[in-house]
């Protein structure tokens, strides 16, 4: 199974775990990268995860942002393809770089597309033509049965 982690999930288990909830989110997505590491599930990267990470303004969260990304199995380059599709997804309420996101999961047919950006998440929901189930890393935990 494929899976697509946006760069606030990825960087998850380094927030502030005072909040039950971020504490909880942190500790899934824990369960999925070590499901990727184990080789149970396969995680996949692109070149916005690439570029976003590389924005990140402290240098800790970065190289572990980094870190994370080489248990990926493949990485996804940028195509007139992604570009179109991301610019429909924008045209449908997304950001650019969450549209960018979407648009490469979409493309590549990952089983699913995971966030931990509420507003993001709840938008992504409601979009047609993309190919992909939209969760949460609690609902991907939870539909993973573990």
């Amino acid at each position: 199974m494929r899976i697509y982690l946006d760069c606030c999930s990825l960087q998850r288990p380094f927030d502030d775990k005072s909040q039950p909830r971020i504490a909880v989110e942190a500790e899934a997505v824990l369960v999925i990268l070590a499901l990727c590491e184990s080789n149970r599930l396969k995680l996949v990267s692109s070149d916005a995860l690439l570029f976003e990470i590389s924005c990140i303004p402290d240098e800790d969260r970065k190289d572990d942002a980094l870190a994370i990304l080489k248990i990926a199995e493949e990485t996804l380059d940028l195509t007139t393809k992604i570009e179109d599709l991301s610019g429909k997804l924008e045209a449908g309420g997304l950001k650019p770089l969450d549209a960018l996101h979407l648009a490469f999961a979409s493309d590549s047919k990952v089983d699913y597309f995971c966030t931990s950006d509420d507003k993001f998440l709840k938008k992504a929901k409601r979009l047609s033509g993309i190919n992909i189930k939209v969760v949460s890393p609690i609902e991907l935990v939870m539909e993973l049965d573990i």
